[in-house]
Order: C-alpha cells, then structure tokens, then sequence
C-alpha cells in the first residue's frame, strides 16, 4: 500500500510518439523462417514501428512531451521533475532526462533516468508519486521512452519480431481529494530472473570490446517460453492482488491497462481478473513490445480517442527483466 501524504498525485495530462517508418510481419518472411499467422498467433503483433537509425530516444520523449504540453496548456517552464523510465537511454551519461531538459529548454526542471526494463513505466511512476504527495513538486512529467530497434538482433527470430520504438509520457499534479488519482501500487523484483532475460554487454561486467560485439552481446537477449510462463504468474497475480487489497469486484474496474508484451499474456491477466477483453486496452498489434512505453502510449492513445472518463478506475500491470514487475490502481481525475 502507498504511504499517504498531504495529496495525492492524479494524471493531469497525458502524450505519446510513435515513428512514422512501419514495419509488418511481411518483412520478417522475406528472410527468416516465419509467417506472418505465425506472428499474429503467437504474439498478437502486426506490425511495429521504428525510428531513424540517427535518432535517439530523447528524440521521441521530447515529442511525447510536447504533445502532453499542448494538452495541458502549458509550458515547459512549468516543470520541476522529469523521470524517465528507459533501457535504452541516449548514452549511459549524461542521463537521458539530462539531455531532454537540455532539449526542450526544462530550466525550472530536475530529473533522472529509471531502470526496470518492461516495468520501467510503472517503477518511475510509483518513484514520482512521492514527490508529489510530500507537497515538494507540483508538476512531475514521467516519460517511457524506447528505441528497442537499437538493442535489437535483426537475425534472431525469438525477438527481433517482438519490439518497437515508442514513448509515452503523463503529468502528475498534487490533489487534496483522495478520492481520485493513483491509490495504490504495488512493485516487485527477482534478481533470480536476470539470466533469462537480459543485455550483457556494455556495462562494467562486459565493457564494449571487439569479443563483446563478436559475440553479439549488446542485444537483447530472452529465454521466451521461461519468461512467458513468468509473465503470465506474475503479471495475473499482482493485478489480482491490487483489486482484492482494495476491495474491488471486476464490474468496479473500467480498464486493465496491460503491458504489451504478448497478447496471451494480457489475455490471461485479464482471465485472472475476471474481466472482459473490451476492458483491457491493447495496442500491441500496432506497435509490438515498446519496453517501457507500452503502458503509457495506451493510455494516451485511449485519451485521445475519448475512451478514458473523469472516475474511471484503471488497474496498470507490467513484468520486466529483472525480473520487475507491479501494479499500479488510480482513479482518472479529468
């Protein structure tokens, strides 16, 4: 359960990117052993999208950001804190918060970059809540932003067909009505899950050498049928766990706002609610697996289209390498 402070954080404002370059599941049969029902079958994707090779990640967290601006009405003056949730950071530092407010001019703004993989969203999210409830920031961006196609083997078939490149991004305002905004969140790690999903090389284990490119160590690398079975266990159960800490019935929650890693896996965590599929937001046919920015573009993408009402009770889940995973219960306040 979250501490109470003197407020609440609520979403005021939300925003999304997604690069303009598609990329189907045509394009993988053009030269690896696959098809696209096969795709379609086993992940729920369709296509994704990719950035220029020559762009980073702040590239589209500073887009995201605009959009959540212009939402709002307001400036970026108006900002004191930006986390962002990555793995994919512009460069290991300066951090890419660092580079964003650089770009975007955030004089009045701190901020840091968060690690958690697939959780790396909802981490940050719960890590800005605090800022927020102690009554010392007012205005507090989270972005989560990734450009996947960078970490990426392109001839390994278990995950080059998985990933996309995204960012999302909300506002939180403090509110003295504890009846709306994020009531409650719930985090998690396994240390234990690291050797089956993860990125070796280029940190200070395995510093960037011609052995580690050689060996392609600077890609993404996933035990899929291990991570699913833990994905599914541990996505369910903390979604689960959420509702009942709080006293909710399935008909109370209006949206499950899901990771998008797998279409089986949300469909599962949907199952283990006890909720219908037209409560869940899925964007993963679109984009595929955005890391951090899954769960926000799906709420700025819900908002945008009128999907999203003043007390709708949305539940977001997510499981990551680490292992990380968690859930977040929050209340729409506009």
């Amino acid at each position: 359960m979250l501490n109470k402070g003197l407020y609440n954080a609520m979403i005021t404002s939300v925003g999304h990117y997604v690069p303009d370059r598609v990329i189907n599941n045509k394009f993988f049969e053009e030269y690896l052993d696959t098809s696209d029902e096969w795709i379609r079958t086993r992940t729920g994707i369709q296509e994704r999208r990719r950035l220029d090779r020559d762009l980073p990640t702040s590239y589209m967290a500073v887009k995201a950001i605009e959009n959540l601006l212009h939402n709002r009405g307001i400036g970026i003056e108006e900002i004191d804190l930006i986390i962002v949730g990555t793995v994919t950071p512009d460069m290991i530092y300066p951090s890419t918060a660092c580079i964003i407010q650089e770009k975007m001019g955030a004089t009045n703004a701190w901020g840091f970059d968060l690690m958690a993989a697939c959780s790396g969203f909802i981490f940050s999210l719960t890590t800005a809540i605090q800022f927020i409830q102690s009554g010392s920031h007012k205005k507090v961006i989270v972005v989560g932003a990734d450009k996947m196609s960078a970490i990426t083997n392109m001839e390994d078939r278990n995950t080059c067909l998985l990933f996309g490149d995204a960012a999302g991004a909300v506002l939180l305002e403090p509110t003295e009505d504890k009846s709306y905004g994020i009531r409650d969140a719930i985090m998690h790690i396994d240390g234990k899950g690291g050797k089956y999903l993860h990125q070796l090389g280029g940190g200070s284990l395995h510093p960037a050498s011609h052995e580690t490119v050689d060996k392609r160590m600077h890609f993404v690398y996933q035990d899929g049928k291990t991570v699913f079975k833990e994905a599914v266990k541990g996505m369910a159960d903390v979604s689960y766990q959420i509702m009942k800490d709080n006293k909710l019935k399935p008909e109370d929650i209006s949206y499950l706002v899901p990771h998008q890693a797998n279409l089986r896996i949300i469909t599962a965590c949907a199952d283990r609610m006890g909720i219908s599929m037209d409560k869940v937001m899925v964007n993963i046919h679109k984009y595929g697996n955005t890391t951090s920015a899954t769960i926000p573009t799906c709420i700025s993408e819900y908002w945008h289209n009128g999907k999203i009402k003043k007390g709708d009770n949305l539940i977001l889940s997510s499981f990551g390498a680490g292992y990380t995973w968690g859930s977040i219960l929050l209340k729409w306040a506009y």
